[in-house]
């Protein structure tokens, strides 16, 4: 919710895409709890919770969207455990 109207964001104010990359940093990272940093962990999780970052082509091919996600958050969270 914006602080100032009220409204819903349309888009994670603190969501940036990084340079040159095909990959997005959050500014807050390090301000964040643990359970926010590792976020999301599946994309399960992000299609349950309604992620605006969640795109069509990963709901309809979610084994190959996991490993993306995956290498994607390497740096940001312990490796997803096989079976989750």
């Amino acid at each position: 919710m914006d602080p100032e109207t009220g409204k819903q964001l349309t888009i994670c104010p603190w969501l940036r895409k990084a340079p040159n990359q095909n990959k997005y940093t959050c500014d807050i990272y390090y301000d964040r709890p643990d359970d926010c940093r590792h976020y999301p962990t599946s994309i399960n999780e992000m299609i349950r919770d309604e992620c605006e970052m969640i795109e069509i082509k990963d709901v309809t091919n979610q084994k190959q969207a996991q490993k993306i996600l995956d290498k994607l958050m390497a740096d940001s969270r312990p490796p997803l455990e096989k079976g989750h």
